[in-house]
């Protein structure tokens, strides 16, 4: 990946829904190596910033940059309920054009689901179902990750496990975005965006920025 200052740049993003605009000039910019965070509450328009950022939807107006693959993880898991975990695997790893297993073992590993990987779909509860959605945006190691509520249904000990991985990621200069309606995880993370009124604003609290590794420009 050639060097460039960030890993991710939201430009003055603008997008609405007929007469209803949800977004009114989104603007951050994130470097390699930041493990970062978009709070707001319910209906703020997380979800359609993510679709924005990972080219679901086109933006109205405004530009969105990236450097390197990406990855996302969305809210609803869009998986198969007829099939089983590594029938997912051979997929995405197909889509991907991946050689091997990608990381595929790792993460079976690393998210303790291995055993379930002959198991159909419908049959998994729903935090392993969201073990396996995490672990197909992660399957191609992409260099920046957008992910929606992506701990939901998790038990505290798959919930640590998570921010272990995320953790790791960022010491390999990953950027990962999570999006999220609670501020629970604040201290987790490098920068926190906070989605308000369709514009985000770098999240404080005690009157000083949270995070310090982030960038905002």
């Amino acid at each position: 990946m050639p060097s460039t200052p960030y890993a991710l740049r939201v430009h003055d993003v603008h997008k609405a829904y007929r007469s209803r605009r949800v977004l009114k000039g989104v603007s951050f910019r994130l470097e390699p190596g930041t493990l970062a965070g978009v709070v707001g509450e319910n209906g703020s328009g997380k979800s359609t910033l993510l679709r924005v950022l990972c080219g679901q939807i086109a933006a109205d107006a405004g530009e969105v940059e990236r450097c390197g693959s990406l990855g996302y993880c969305p809210q609803e898991a869009v998986l198969n309920d007829a099939l089983t975990v590594d029938q997912h695997l051979r997929w995405f790893r197909t889509a991907y054009r991946l050689q091997g297993t990608g990381r595929a073992e790792e993460l079976l590993e690393e998210l303790r689901f291995a055993e379930y990987r002959h198991t159909r779909v419908e049959q998994l509860s729903g935090g392993t179902r969201q073990k396996l959605n995490l672990t197909l945006a992660l399957l191609h190691d992409p260099h920046v990750l957008l992910l929606d509520e992506p701990y939901q249904g998790f038990d505290w000990e798959t919930y640590v496990q998570f921010w272990d991985v995320a953790a790791r990621l960022r010491e390999r200069g990953r950027c990962i975005l999570v999006v999220s309606h609670l501020a629970r995880d604040a201290q987790r993370l490098d920068v926190v965006h906070r989605l308000r009124d369709g514009v985000t604003t770098l999240w404080h609290e005690e009157g000083r920025p949270v995070g310090a590794r982030g960038a905002v420009r």
